[in-house]
């Protein structure tokens, strides 16, 4: 190799680590003494669109608060960009309705981990709070019960939470959860406005593979560790889907949009 095409080679690999966000070296994730991902090398780059998909159990959760730094490595290295900011959408079950907050407190709460001890919500915060519920579609529902807006309104009002603290990784787990059609075609089209139009990194997990075949734009498969990852149509394949679920599954394309589908051939 040429001097030349040494430098050119140098400065190639220094552009790609400048968009790296977190990179994931021979990782061991897990629990006390219980490793539930073994040896997973994997890299999330700025304006990534990544899906996350396993079957139950296969670590989806774990990879999730690794990837957070949530949990520590048991094994191998996690490297993050300094000053990486994750806004963490969690599955709306899981969010406590007990109190009465408004869509506009809920997603306040976005801004607690910026704001000093005992601070109270600055004129910026609540500025940032409008802007971020105007930005997924609901600045109308400000004033509104939480507890009282449908599931994709929900949906919204955590997503707004998430923006609002100026989030450079969007974190879903499981968006479409228990949604029906409409609303489910209608979250995911935002994320993907936020990750194309506004330049957010997307990670999400999801068991629902026909909605996150048809909106991610690089899948990682896990089951133990990382089974298979690259872009969704190299990885969604039915030979792939078949050996790592245990069950014949094809995929196939309709009407302009994959469909994935079990009981069929794995040819």
């Amino acid at each position: 190799m040429t001097a030349v095409a040494e430098r050119t080679a140098v400065a190639v690999q220094e552009n790609r680590r400048a968009g790296e966000l977190v990179v994931f070296e021979h990782v061991d994730l897990g629990y006390g003494a219980r490793r539930v991902l073994v040896d997973m090398n994997l890299t999330l780059s700025a304006g990534d669109h990544l899906a996350i998909v396993g079957p139950n159990g296969s670590g989806k959760t774990t990879l999730l608060k690794g990837l957070l730094g949530l949990i520590k490595p048991m094994g191998g290295h996690i490297r993050r960009k300094a000053d990486l900011r994750f806004g963490y959408v969690p599955q709306r079950q899981f969010v406590d309705e007990v109190y009465p907050f408004t869509a506009a407190e809920i997603a306040l709460m976005g801004r607690y981990p910026l704001m000093g001890v005992f601070s109270r919500p600055s004129q910026r915060d609540r500025d940032l709070v409008i802007e971020a519920l105007a930005h997924v579609g609901i600045v109308d529902l400000a004033d509104k019960s939480y507890r009282e807006l449908s599931g994709g309104q929900k949906q919204r009002v955590l997503i707004a939470r998430a923006l609002a603290a100026q989030t450079d990784v969007l974190v879903l787990d499981e968006p479409t959860n228990d949604m029906d059609i409409a609303s489910e075609h209608s979250i995911m089209e935002l994320v993907k406005h936020l990750c194309e139009a506004d330049g957010i990194t997307v990670v999400m997990v999801s068991h629902l593979l026909n909605v996150v075949a048809n909106y991610a734009e690089s899948l990682v498969i896990i089951d133990g560790g990382v089974q298979a990852a690259g872009p969704v149509a190299e990885v969604l394949t039915s030979a792939k889907l078949s050996e790592i679920y245990g069950v014949p599954v094809a995929v196939d394309v309709c009407a302009g949009r994959r469909v994935v589908v079990t009981g069929g051939s794995n040819e």
